[in-house]
């Protein structure tokens, strides 16, 4: 059995157990949402248009969180007069799970359990990302803090290796320069 529905000035086609997103409705989590407005009914072959409502039919729900939606940006411009705005917005939305419809004598109804967990938690689950909130790092003790001071000489004494190569380097150098100055001279 499905249902046709309005709220937020929009259209809903919907089932038992169909997760919804709409215009943001009045409540707490877990709260019942009645919808009266139920514009068709539909089961199989059977269809029952409303005129404008379907007498008697109603859609049961269960809010499961209120949110900010996507982004939307705004922007203006006048070309070549220095023109420019940017706004942003992000519009709060209702997340409802649909448990029941009701009407012309019929009722259907959702088997399942009704999931609070918000949204954000199950993408960050999806992504592998924990949501469990971690302990504080510790402060190490102050023998720790001695150790990388020995290992700060270390690179030091490393360096000088390089300073002696970079020295034999300009040596290696100096004859080829004599070598382009001689053939500069002939020429």
């Amino acid at each position: 059995m499905y249902a046709v529905i309005k709220t937020g000035g929009k259209q809903y086609r919907v089932q038992p157990g169909d997760l919804l997103v709409v215009e943001k409705l009045d409540g707490e989590p877990g709260a019942n949402v009645a919808f009266g407005d139920v514009l068709m009914l539909g089961d199989g072959e059977t269809v029952t248009l409303g005129a404008p409502v379907v007498d008697g039919a109603s859609v049961e729900a269960t809010l499961i969180e209120t949110r900010k939606g996507e982004k939307v940006k705004i922007f203006k411009k006048i070309r070549r007069q220095g023109y420019r705005r940017t706004r942003g917005h992000r519009q709060f939305e209702s997340v409802l799970r649909v448990t029941s419809i009701a009407g012309v004598g019929k009722t259907d109804k959702w088997d399942g359990e009704v999931d609070l967990t918000p949204k954000s938690v199950l993408d960050a689950r999806a992504r592998g990302l924990s949501t469990e909130v971690r302990a504080p790092v510790e402060a190490k003790p102050a023998k720790a803090a001695a150790e990388p001071a020995a290992e700060a000489e270390a690179p030091k004494a490393a360096a000088k290796p390089k300073a002696a190569k970079a020295e034999a380097g300009e040596k290696k150098a100096a004859p080829k320069k004599a070598a382009a100055k001689k053939e500069s001279d002939a020429e």
